[in-house]
């Protein structure tokens, strides 16, 4: 998205779009007084804190220099999970014949058809996120512009001032621009502009194997583009436990995605419409030529142009805003939430984050960040989802674990689907049913991770998931499966022993 408030290609969906996030003829009101809460950003955490704030009777502003939705709308989880289903649709019509269903002639990708589903999709969404909706419906003051603070306790927008009791800055983060030499003058695409294209790139190099480079690596390759994958680190999804990355891995050499790694960009360069990527990889230099080039590398926050020091908002280029466990900066009014203070840079953790904050900013709250149990899941194919602590996680804090895997091979839902490949993995501390982490690779992990969540937030252990009834068969009896495999942990020589002795009597022995 730019400054130019328009969004490629300009076709109705986009109008419909800009017209919602950004109208072109909007006119800010005047500011009312002092405002309870000025929200700076119309990102998910800026449209949940002001949405929040406005119902419990607060007198809002919100103030978005672009788009109001954010990455999440224009450029980031809509736009991406529609083209992802639209390559899932290619991969089982392409798998169909395994489950005895013909598909007759070859399956193909109408690409062009595929951007514009999305674009549809997402202006029909766009209106959630209106600035007419935030105006007309729920009360808030809604300023396009740039906002900059002025003071402590004032913020500057279209030249008008806006005096507030708390703010909330919630700009989000941008796609971070590596310092690789020729990179800018060849071009390069982030996930800011992937979304519109209109034609299909014979031949696409993604930069970067976290969740970004991964979900739209697989996507792209199934929507028909030549694939390569490069990365620094030997494993995609570096944080990932190795063999949960290995089940990505093995789908993503199935299905022809070349992965280049570990492996440094040395230097790209421009011949005439091809860019050549200069490549060391163990020692040895290589030149790769595609057409286009996804960088998926990482987030910068937004931090540039708000006069932070003016208002006495202590932050970091790298890490963003500087907060606390309550979300409060270092000026005692202005709070932050979001991509712009948190290494969880997801949807849902700025939801979460926002909800904090009013109950912290308004009504005198305690609520701790660090008290939230954050799950994620990165929306490749199998899905690969995960909450709490990683082992080895769980290692460096000093707490011992018992772990308990179960396979979707012995499953009986996933064998029956064909989506054996995967497993559940439950960790809780040692010698207690106490959840302190999972992860889960199958097809719907995203869905089915949110129990473990559950668990974990109201305290439930593992022993107690053991006892729930899960219909059969669904994949998610997996997760019953683990805890029947902690029960049995618990049947002890001594506990076998009182068993046995009980069994005895009842048979009169």
């Amino acid at each position: 998205m730019s400054d130019s408030w328009e969004v490629a290609p300009q076709d109705e969906f986009n109008e419909v779009l800009v017209g919602n996030v950004h109208p072109r003829d909007w006119k800010n009101p005047d500011p009312q007084g002092r405002y309870n809460l000025v929200v700076i950003g119309a990102g998910t955490a800026g449209l949940v804190a002001a949405a929040g704030a406005a119902g419990v009777g607060a007198r809002v502003a919100l103030i978005e220099r672009s788009f109001m939705g954010g990455d999440c709308l224009n450029v980031g989880c809509v736009p991406s999970k529609a083209i992802i289903r639209s390559s899932r649709a290619y991969a089982d019509a392409v798998a169909a014949g395994g489950f005895g269903v013909g598909v007759p002639g070859d399956v193909k990708v109408d690409f062009a058809a595929v951007m514009e589903r999305m674009r549809r999709l997402r202006s029909r969404i766009s209106r959630n996120d209106s600035a007419a909706r935030y105006r007309d419906e729920l009360g808030v003051d809604v300023f396009l512009g740039q906002a900059r603070f002025a003071g402590p306790d004032v913020v500057e927008v279209d030249g008008k001032k806006l005096r507030f009791k708390k703010a909330v800055i919630a700009t989000g983060a941008r796609a971070f621009e590596p310092p690789i030499p020729g990179l800018k003058e060849a071009g390069f695409r982030t996930n800011e502009t992937i979304f519109s294209l209109t034609e299909r790139p014979a031949r696409l190099a993604v930069i970067g194997a976290g969740p970004i480079g991964c979900e739209m690596a697989q996507t792209f390759r199934r929507l028909g583009c030549e694939l390569f994958l490069l990365n620094t680190h030997p494993q995609i999804l570096a944080r990932e436990d190795r063999d949960a990355a290995a089940i990505i891995e093995k789908a993503f050499d199935r299905e022809g995605i070349r992965r280049v790694m570990p492996c440094k960009t040395n230097r790209v360069e421009k011949d005439g419409k091809a860019k050549k990527i200069h490549l060391e990889c163990e020692g040895t230099e290589s030149v790769l030529e595609v057409d286009e080039i996804l960088v998926g590398v990482g987030r910068v926050p937004n931090v540039d142009g708000l006069g932070l020091e003016a208002a006495g908002v202590a932050y970091d280029a790298r890490k963003g805003v500087l907060v606390n466990d309550r979300l409060r900066t270092s000026n005692r009014r202005i709070y932050a939430a979001g991509d712009i203070c948190s290494r969880y840079q997801f949807t849902h953790t700025a939801d979460a984050a926002a909800r904090l904050v009013i109950q912290n900013a308004l009504f005198w709250g305690s609520k701790k960040y660090s008290d939230l149990t954050i799950p994620w899941c990165t929306y490749t194919d199998p899905e690969i989802a995960h909450v709490g602590l990683y082992e080895k996680d769980a290692a460096e804090k000093g707490i011992p674990v018992d772990t308990f895997t179960i396979s979707m091979s012995d499953v009986d839902r996933a064998i029956l689907e064909g989506e054996e490949e995967g497993m559940v993995r439950i960790h809780v501390r040692k010698g207690t049913d106490s959840i302190v982490g999972a992860t889960i690779v199958a097809r719907h992990a995203g869905e089915m991770i949110s129990e473990i969540s559950v668990a974990m937030g109201a305290k439930v252990g593992l022993n107690a998931l053991s006892g729930v009834i899960h219909p059969y068969p669904t994949q998610a009896e997996a997760i019953r499966k683990a805890a029947d495999a902690y029960r049995r942990t618990r049947l002890t020589p001594r506990v076998k022993s009182i068993f046995d002795f009980l069994m005895r009597l009842q048979r009169g022995g």
